[in-house]
């Protein structure tokens, strides 16, 4: 099972993921967001809003094969 996972602003810099496209990830069954992303050893306190599927969710949402994964830091504001 793979999820699309895209990053932005400064969550972007790293060779993990990127904002031009979405990169493919294998997860299995019952992973979470925060599985994938403890995983891809990203920083959690600078994950500020989480997109699956053009929804907001927390770090408990469960992930599916064909997600797409939008992880964005804090902005102005928030």
């Amino acid at each position: 099972m793979k999820v699309n996972l895209k990053c932005f602003a400064e969550l972007s810099e790293g060779d993990v993921c990127d904002f031009t496209g979405s990169d493919k990830y294998e997860i299995s069954e019952g992973d979470t967001v925060e599985s994938l992303v403890d995983r891809l050893r990203m920083p959690k306190e600078e994950i500020k809003i989480i997109f699956l599927n053009n929804k907001i969710v927390d770090f408990d949402a469960v992930l599916h094969d064909g997600d797409q994964l939008g992880l964005a830091p804090p902005v102005a504001g928030m």
